[in-house]
């Protein structure tokens, strides 16, 4: 089959002498769909930047269709075919889907002035040949995420993209969202095109990958057929070791109740009751699950938990304090700490170093400052014991967090959340981005907060994730709580499915 894509000998090293790529060897072939996989931190990223033209490597060579290509920009990348759809979606937020599509090769009536009814006839034609459907006339910030990553695919076909490159496409995405986006990731390869599909999902990469190639400390392990490779395969390759998929040991010791929920309403701005009397409780030693397809009210009751939204009516108690509308940081004080599933929008300040990050819910407390002046030794010594324990990594700890990987900086989160001795931890989505290796490192990391003694309230959209960690689930849908599991043990996603469908309640 002919090669789309030939990387050879691709070394990157970055200003601070971190060495992403290390003689990276890689053939793409065309018309299949290929997935790369990896550790953060293993070299996936910058190799698929490097590709666009946002990096130049310092060794090596690319060539495109056979043609040795250097690619100084990304407009030069995608006047060769390229396209790619980056992990945080590149879209203007307050234009509509159309103009988004159009942008920067808008049709014009003599050349001035935008036509906006070529505009609009000029996607509808990609939309009806890519089979690829997304509202023309709404704005960006106004459509769910699944939709926003349709509108950067279109955006790439618009532009002539033979090969798609697509960084982390699911992270943020339901399972329906992703089945959608598979549908049309199997009809854009029958139609022709090249897909390069980066994924820390195994499943996903079995379900949809032709081709895998493994990396790891910047360097390619192995490239294989997927029908060849086990997801254990993959994962061994991956981090060098055995990764466990298996449930995690049974809760020795469950204690007082730490967090209980009464009642529990919230109405949006639109008058629509989004959650309706939600009553559970969660004790110190447990991990409560609560299962659901994402949008059935669970954003809205992890940000009334934590602080970020007001309750319409109930009562939250934590230690038997009602915490409803107390502001975060009281909340925070009686010993909740709250993994936030938009890591970007409520995890951390993107510019602002790795050390500020880490300290930024403590940076006030003794030992952090005093009279109002912070003590950098100390916070650096902090700082560095953290990246150490949960393994994060970064060029230093005076870096921007937005210089890290996606997955990197949600160990800062996880690092910050989980070494703030809660007693009552609200994880949402907490290993949404991480690779493997490191998700069963944030795994053992909650499963000790349980053992010494913490409740954790654990909202997932991955059924496997709930599975392996809860002591209890629950299921939500349409904002109500439909279904208790009391005992998980043997539970399957096939049991959980009607009740997050609304197919069925519980009695």
């Amino acid at each position: 089959m002919a090669i789309a894509i030939s990387l050879r000998d691709i070394v990157k090293v970055y200003p601070n002498g971190v060495v992403a790529n290390k003689k990276v060897n890689l053939d793409i072939e065309e018309k299949t769909i290929h997935a790369i996989v990896g550790e953060n931190g293993a070299g996936k990223s910058t190799l698929m930047k490097i590709i666009f033209g946002v990096e130049m490597p310092q060794e090596g060579e690319i060539y495109v269709k056979g043609k040795k290509v250097t690619f100084k920009t990304p407009m030069e990348a995608i006047k060769s075919g390229i396209g790619m759809v980056h992990q945080h979606l590149m879209l203007a937020e307050d234009l509509t889907v159309v103009e988004n599509l159009t942008l920067g090769i808008e049709p014009r009536k003599f050349k001035i002035f935008l036509d906006k009814k070529e505009m609009n006839n000029l996607a509808k034609k990609y939309i009806e040949k890519y089979k690829i459907e997304v509202p023309l006339e709404k704005k960006i910030k106004e459509l769910p995420i699944g939709l926003k990553q349709r509108v950067e695919i279109l955006k790439a076909l618009l532009r002539n993209a033979d090969i798609l490159i697509l960084d982390e496409p699911t992270a943020v995405l339901t399972p329906q969202e992703t089945e959608v986006l598979f549908k049309s990731l199997k009809e854009l390869k029958e139609q022709g095109k090249t897909i390069i599909f980066i994924s820390h999902k195994l499943k996903e990469v079995k379900e949809i990958a032709d081709k895998v190639t493994i990396m790891r400390d910047g360097k390619v392990i192995a490239t294989d057929d997927a029908s060849n490779l086990s997801e254990h395969d993959i994962a061994r390759l991956m981090v060098g070791r055995e990764v466990s998929f298996e449930r995690i040991e049974e809760s020795r010791h469950i204690g007082n109740v730490a967090l209980k929920v009464e009642n529990l309403s919230y109405f949006n701005r639109e008058k629509i009751q989004v959650l309706k009397n939600i009553n559970f409780e969660v004790r110190e030693g447990e991990i409560v699950g609560i299962a659901g397809v994402e949008g059935n009210g669970q954003t809205e009751l992890v940000e009334i938990l934590t602080g970020l939204r007001e309750a319409s009516s109930g009562a939250v108690y934590v230690l038997g304090q009602n915490i409803v509308n107390k502001s975060v940081r009281e909340i925070r004080e009686m010993g909740v700490s709250h993994i936030p599933e938009d890591r970007m929008k409520n995890g951390v300040a993107d510019k602002a170093k790795v050390k500020e990050n880490l300290i930024s819910d403590r940076y006030y407390k003794n030992n952090f400052s005093k009279m109002g002046i912070l003590n950098y030794e100390y916070i650096d010594g902090a700082s560095n014991e953290l990246v150490k324990r949960f393994n994060i990594l970064a060029p230093s700890i005076e870096a921007p967090v937005n210089a890290l990987s996606g997955g990197n900086i949600q160990k800062v989160v996880v690092a910050r959340e989980l070494s703030s001795n809660p007693k009552v931890i609200i994880a949402s989505q907490p290993v949404r981005g991480i690779d493997v290796g490191s998700e069963e490192l944030v795994h053992n990391f909650i499963k000790d907060a349980r053992d010494s003694g913490c409740a954790v309230l654990l909202v997932s959209a991955d059924l496997d994730e709930i599975l392996k960690l809860s002591t209890r689930i629950l299921v939500i849908y349409n904002g109500e709580i439909v279904k208790s599991f009391d005992k998980v043990e043997g539970l399957t996603g096939v049991d959980l499915g009607p009740y997050m469908l609304g197919l069925k309640r519980g009695e």
